[in-house]
């Protein structure tokens, strides 16, 4: 019922996290990320607390999945992905977790999901963010809607979200569709993207230094 990717740029520095699924608002339960430290998801069955515990070992330098788990009463029913700024993703599945869950990474990425079409979704999405140019979000849309094209869910998908954070200490970007009756969630989250990225570094511009802050561009501002 969800698959999503976490994932670094090693040349901006940013981590970054995209999710779908046929649940409601899902990125509000399971997208987490903090500038320096890293990036996780927390899956069905979903537990957010492990999202903050895991960024906070991810900062510590440690084993951010063995440290959440190590506190977590029933972690045979979680599924979570993390990534830090160097090393290896890490993912785990519980035995007890919901459907069937499938996982890919790569140097600088994971995937995975429960419930999907088929297994070759996560995988699908890992080689896509690889091939992909340009910025961390345009790369965690191509996985996204690489996923989709694989297969995506068994069933529909009805949320998405992509969360992204750089130096500061507050998201880069935070999107989300937390719910859409027809259509695709994930497209909906690709075209405010595409009207946002252009902007983004000048809202983080204005947080920093308003006096060198382009305008708003809008009526009175111009």
């Amino acid at each position: 019922m969800t698959f999503s990717i976490v994932a670094r740029c090693g040349t901006s520095g940013q981590f970054g996290v995209a999710i779908s699924s046929s649940s409601p608002a899902v990125a509000a339960r399971c997208a987490f990320a903090k500038a320096g430290a890293g990036a996780a998801a927390s899956q069905n069955v979903t537990n957010p607390a492990l999202g903050p515990a895991m960024l906070a070992a991810l900062g510590e330098g440690a084993d951010a999945i063995a440290a959440a788990l190590a506190v977590e009463r029933f972690p045979d029913y979680r599924q979570v992905l993390a990534i830090g700024a160097t090393g290896a993703p890490a993912i785990h599945s519980g035995a007890r977790a919901l459907g069937i869950w499938t996982q890919a990474a790569g140097p600088d990425c994971a995937a995975g999901g429960n419930l999907l079409a088929n297994d070759g979704v996560p995988a699908a999405m890992v080689a896509a963010f690889g091939a992909a140019a340009g910025p961390l979000g345009d790369r965690l849309i191509a996985a996204m809607r690489a996923g989709v094209a694989a297969g995506g869910e068994a069933g529909p998908v009805h949320s998405a979200g992509m969360l992204i954070v750089g130096r500061e200490a507050w998201p880069y970007a935070e999107l989300r569709c937390d719910w859409i009756d027809e259509g695709c969630p994930i497209e909906a989250i690709a075209r405010a993207w595409d009207v946002y990225a252009p902007q983004a570094d000048a809202y983080v511009t204005r947080a920093l230094n308003p006096v060198e802050a382009p305008s708003y561009g809008v009526p009175g501002d111009e």
